[in-house]
């Protein structure tokens, strides 16, 4: 049985950049160390040059389980989704894995 998930989309649409920031600064934080090195200086750096398109992967990506989301940062897996594996690798790279 195969597993899916999703396209995470924000309830709200019209935030402000610095209210949708904060919004996502609680979502990544995972409660995992290697989890936050990864997502926290992301969000911080990289993620208000992201298209639409990728922040969309981005919100997907949020919403994959903890041990998911480490195996697809840490380039042990590959999402099947191609934008969310982009968006993981833009993570990689910026994280300097």
């Amino acid at each position: 049985m195969a597993t899916t998930t999703a396209t995470f989309k924000p309830a709200q649409t019209e935030l402000n950049p610095e209210q949708e920031l904060a919004r996502l600064r609680w979502q990544c934080r995972r409660g995992m160390l290697e989890l936050d090195m990864f997502l926290e200086p992301f969000l911080d750096n990289y993620f208000l040059q992201l298209t639409a398109t990728e922040k969309t992967a981005f919100y997907t990506l949020l919403n994959y389980p903890d041990q998911f989301l480490l195996e697809y940062l840490m380039g042990r897996s590959i999402p099947l989704d191609k934008d969310v594996a982009d968006v993981a690798k833009k993570i990689q790279a910026a994280a300097g894995s």
